[in-house]
């Protein structure tokens, strides 16, 4: 279970190194900085989101988030949407 930044970091490492890829390599394919890779599997807790998201996404590491249930729709945490949301389904207006 991951639960800490340092858990990331090493779930993306171990990747990386089963896969047979420097993080230089990690980089370039990513679109990210090597300083960044460097940082994300040291576990550092300020990285981007949006960036260790795509890092993730090119090992091919899926990531499933549990927990209270929400109605993308409506944004209601209860389950119980009011059918008002955006098209786009992200519920903010």
């Amino acid at each position: 279970m991951i639960q800490t930044p340092q858990d990331i970091g090493t779930a993306i490492r171990k990747t990386r190194k089963a896969i047979g890829i420097t993080q230089k390599d990690l980089a370039l394919t990513s679109g990210t900085g090597l300083r960044f890779i460097v940082d994300l599997e040291k576990g550092k807790p300020t990285c981007q989101l949006a960036k260790v998201l795509t890092i993730l996404q090119t090992l091919g590491i899926k990531m499933q988030l549990h927990g209270l249930a929400y109605d993308t729709i409506s944004g209601d945490a209860s389950g119980h949407g009011s059918g008002t949301g955006n098209a786009d389904g992200s519920g903010w207006g």
